[in-house]
């Protein structure tokens, strides 16, 4: 079995590609980022010429592509509108457009990568969310993502593509770039052990809930999706944990394997322009499908971000 990642070299890029070549699947990928072409397996391929990603799709004929290349933070999105969405959606719309019009189009199998920020402010009574609700995208980032879950819908029914569409919610673990909750809280941490930096950590909003997963049961999660044989295409699928944890627990715990004596102080220039007190979602339709559910406990995955990050 042969599979494509699209942006390799990313977060959840790098997590997937380690569980795929643990399960015996011969990998490549695309990458924007020309210091890794030397591995033979990864090209240098930033979405922006169809004609480029058919003679790639032609070259490797994968069976399975997991397109994660994109622009995933919603702060930046603010800031990078028009970017964040030619990332998202048009570099999406040349990756189907290319697949449909390549030797593969009748048998490759595709997840397109979406976000719970699909979603945006939902009414307290309809917690957990599920694939059911209407969309309500309340930043750029989440309508950007949103516009992908339509055109991956459109794809398999006019085309036949067999495509999925996921909603994957807070996603953490070792490796993730800073501009997130748990690597900002951990990087600031480490700089205080290192003492580096004053024993004061600048935080965002605390009191937010939010529904998280390691990262490494998130890519098993899109890996069961592809390889189940009763896979319906053209469905979006929910991957979340279902548990909503407040971000002040996360710090908490974070402070805690940690031991020095910290500071917490409230940063105006973190807190998001909207917000969402309770963010929680319902992982029921996957884990009916592929028997999927999240293995890995908080506290280990935070435990290993504070390695990763102190050894880094």
């Amino acid at each position: 079995m042969r599979a494509l990642i699209t942006g390799i070299s990313g977060f959840v890029g790098k997590h997937l590609a380690n569980y795929l070549l643990s399960q015996g699947v011969e990998v490549f990928g695309t990458t924007s980022q020309g210091s890794l072409s030397m591995d033979p397996n990864i090209f240098t391929n930033n979405l922006s010429s169809e004609q480029n990603i058919i003679n790639l799709l032609d070259e490797i004929q994968p069976d399975h592509i997991y397109h994660l290349a994109g622009q995933s933070n919603v702060k930046d999105s603010w800031d990078s509108k028009v970017s964040t969405f030619h990332t998202n959606v048009n570099l999406t719309i040349n990756l189907l457009e290319a697949v449909r019009k390549s030797k593969v189009s009748d048998k490759v199998r595709i997840v397109t990568i979406g976000s719970s920020e699909e979603y945006g402010r939902v009414n307290d009574m309809t917690l957990p969310i599920d694939e059911t609700v209407s969309l309500k995208p309340t930043n750029p980032y989440g309508i950007s993502k949103a516009s992908v879950s339509y055109f991956a819908k459109q794809y398999y029914e006019a085309y036949g593509l067999k495509v999925v569409h996921v909603r994957p919610f807070n996603h953490i673990g070792p490796g993730q770039k800073l501009g997130f909750v748990v690597t900002d809280f951990t990087s600031q941490i480490v700089n205080i052990e290192k003492g580096i930096a004053n024993n004061i950590i600048r935080v965002g909003n605390l009191g937010a809930q939010r529904d998280f997963t390691d990262v490494r049961d998130i890519v098993r999660a899109y890996y069961l999706l592809l390889t189940t044989a009763t896979t319906t295409y053209g469905e979006i699928y929910n991957v979340c944990s279902g548990v909503p944890i407040t971000i002040e627990s996360i710090l908490e715990k974070l402070l805690a394997f940690s031991h020095q004596q910290i500071e917490v102080i409230v940063d105006p220039n973190k807190l998001r322009p909207i917000d969402i007190p309770l963010y929680i979602g319902t992982n029921n339709k996957i884990h009916q499908l592929t028997g999927w559910k999240p293995e890995i406990a908080i506290d280990t995955t935070l435990e290993d971000v504070l390695e990763f990050i102190r050894k880094k």
